[in-house]
């Protein structure tokens, strides 16, 4: 929950979950909320998926999908969860065998579309492999695949189609006494998609896993996904994360904590508030953010960096920062540490100084927390 007593128009106030186990990654009730993303390597290179979950991981996902699509993949899966940093889920669809294959590879937890999967007798031997080898289970619900039946009373996708299917499979899973697992409605319309999980919220005390399914390119999917997942975490709906983008896997991952992080809801490295530059900009801001965004992303620890380029906001955003820097005149702008106005320094060195000071301040703010720690 994120609360703000000082400005409680910021509060968002999270809908109560059951809480489940993926590995060793809480999902629901208070755990924070945990961002996901899904390799798009072939699964039987082995080397290529296991750099891929290591590089999403490296910027802050607590989670990857694999796809497990044959046998060969199933058998893959044992060595990448072996070699993971994270826990691995194992996407599952059409083949009933590729779960009770990745149960027992070892995978943390299963998605499988109720929609393919096959008949429920399917879904039971999926669920007692679950069971037997420590495995949650995510239902996947998608506007693309709904079952016929459903198709056929509502006539086309829509969000009671998705909440009735997705409640159908959690009674499968509760009549077998399965009950660590999560659930998913998604669609690419954002209006459907939106909808179908306020209902879902409201039906089921589940952990629920948010996206947006198929939401395009980086950025026309990142619009589409932080519309419609920001305002169901706005809403307290969601306790898992997946942003869904034709692009690297790591990108989806930075996209979902920028999409946490914006919301208070999750904070990790370095959040930079900068302008979008003007005429009146005493350096070149574009490029100074660009470079500082590559140069800080090895920072962990959650703080707040302004890079403005003039004196109209600059002091003010710099009061509320940790490390600042305001453009001024005669090639050289102010830095602000803390909120306080600090030292003047130079456009062409103040990249490498502004890396400086951030690294300094995230010591002193990881020996700040290490201390109480040291202390008990």
């Amino acid at each position: 929950m994120s609360l703000n007593p000082v400005r409680p128009w910021r509060n968002i106030y999270r809908r109560k979950s059951r809480q489940i186990q993926v590995g060793n990654v809480p999902v629901g009730g208070d755990a924070p909320i945990s961002v996901q993303t899904m390799t798009n390597t072939d699964t039987r290179d082995v080397a290529a998926t296991v750099a891929q979950v290591q590089a999403a991981a490296d910027v802050g996902a607590d989670i990857v999908r694999v796809s497990v699509p044959d046998e060969a993949s199933a058998r893959a899966l044992k060595e990448i969860v072996r070699e993971s940093p994270v826990p691995i889920v194992a996407d599952i669809h059409f083949h009933y065998k590729r779960g009770i294959e990745a149960a027992e590879a070892g995978a943390a937890c299963l998605r499988i579309n109720p929609g393919n999967i096959g008949s429920p007798d399917r879904v039971r031997e999926v669920i007692a492999a679950a069971r037997d080898h420590g495995c949650s289970i995510r239902i996947g619900v998608n506007a693309g695949s709904l079952e016929r039946h459903l198709l056929e009373k509502y006539g086309e996708p829509c969000p009671d189609a998705m909440i009735e299917s997705g409640l159908e499979h959690i009674r499968i899973l509760q009549d077998n006494d399965f009950h660590e697992f999560k659930i998913s409605v998604k669609a690419s319309d954002v209006f459907m998609a939106a909808a179908a999980y306020q209902g879902l919220a409201e039906a089921t005390d589940a952990p629920i896993h948010l996206g947006i399914t198929e939401a395009g390119g980086l950025t026309s999917g990142t619009i589409k996904s932080a519309i419609g997942l920001g305002n169901l975490l706005w809403m307290g709906i969601g306790d898992t994360v997946r942003v869904s983008l034709s692009a690297d896997p790591v990108e989806e991952v930075k996209v979902g904590y920028e999409i946490l992080k914006s919301l208070g809801l999750r904070h990790r490295g370095v959040n930079i508030i900068s302008c979008p530059s003007c005429a009146r900009q005493g350096f070149d801001v574009i490029k100074t953010v660009e470079a500082l965004e590559q140069r800080l992303e090895h920072i962990k620890t959650p703080m707040s960096l302004s890079i403005i380029g003039c004196v109209v906001n600059g002091p003010g955003e710099a009061l509320m920062t940790d490390v600042g820097f305001t453009g001024g005149g005669a090639g050289a702008g102010m830095v602000y540490l803390a909120g306080a106005q600090s030292h003047k320094m130079s456009n062409d060195q103040m990249i490498d100084h502004i890396v400086e000071q951030v690294e300094k301040r995230a010591a002193e703010i990881e020996a700040g927390e290490a201390a109480p720690k040291a202390a008990e």
